[in-house]
């Protein structure tokens, strides 16, 4: 074997090898980029829908009355233009069938039908934004209101629950746990669809709304109104403004 200067000449080539290696490994790394995020949302399971109301204070009555004995119903206004009510994310259609039964056993349900899992909210972001926009505005001049037991107060996070429910995902009941869910976006952008979220006097977060665009969003805000536009640039939106959250992408 050749010698240079009584060493051996594998220990440079050695090294230059090595050093090609680590530089393509770290080539490769850059190149992949960031792991694309997993889902903020998992998708809904099955779910009890009952009742057909011709005006949707009786829909939201039955819907107090089941919230009242600890079933966490919702109604919204069906394509037929009657409003129905639906309660549960259950993981079987078996699991369903029987939670509609112990209802209907307890006298709080006549007849029912078990709603399966779909798609949700579309197939891309855009079509998931351009659903639950369209959903929301269906809710505008309506009552929301999560039942006597909660003092009768019209509900915000009910509200934006029932309409991403409504699409698909399984958007957690209080504005808390919906801040928790979702991944941060900056109010600059804020796109349809998105929740935007605001304190009360003690700095929690105590009130949302759905992002529709143009600095207005939807939501219900207080005992005696329904759900309406306001804009986030409003006195006290603004004052109140505490961050907003994005599901969708």
């Amino acid at each position: 074997m050749a010698r240079v200067r009584g060493k051996s000449c594998i220990q440079p080539v050695t090294w230059y090898l090595t050093a090609l290696l680590c530089l393509a490994a770290a080539c490769s790394t850059r190149q992949a980029g960031p792991a694309a995020p997993a889902p903020v949302l998992a998708p809904m399971g099955y779910a009890v829908q009952v009742g057909a109301f011709s005006q949707p204070g009786n829909a939201l009555r039955f819907c107090s009355r089941l919230q009242d004995r600890g079933i966490p119903a919702y109604y919204f206004k069906h394509p037929s233009g009657l409003y129905k009510v639906r309660f549960g994310d259950y993981g079987s259609r078996a699991d369903a069938e029987m939670r509609a039964q112990a209802a209907r056993a307890r006298g709080l349900i006549e007849d029912y039908w078990i709603v399966g899992p779909h798609a949700p909210a579309g197939t891309s972001p855009a079509a998931a934004r351009l659903a639950i926009r369209r959903t929301a505005g269906e809710f505008l001049g309506l009552p929301y209101e999560w039942g006597s037991a909660s003092g009768g107060s019209y509900d915000c996070s009910g509200l934006c629950m029932a309409v991403y429910r409504l699409n698909g995902l399984a958007l957690p009941r209080t504005a808390a746990e919906q801040y928790a869910a979702g991944r941060a976006v900056s109010r600059q952008n804020l796109l349809p669809g998105d929740l935007v979220f605001f304190t009360g006097t003690r700095g929690r977060i105590s009130h949302v709304g759905i992002y529709m665009g143009r600095d207005r969003f939807i939501h219900a805000p207080s005992p005696g109104k329904v759900i309406r536009y306001d804009s986030l640039s409003a006195g006290y939106f603004s004052r109140r403004f505490a961050g907003a959250r994005t599901y969708l992408d």
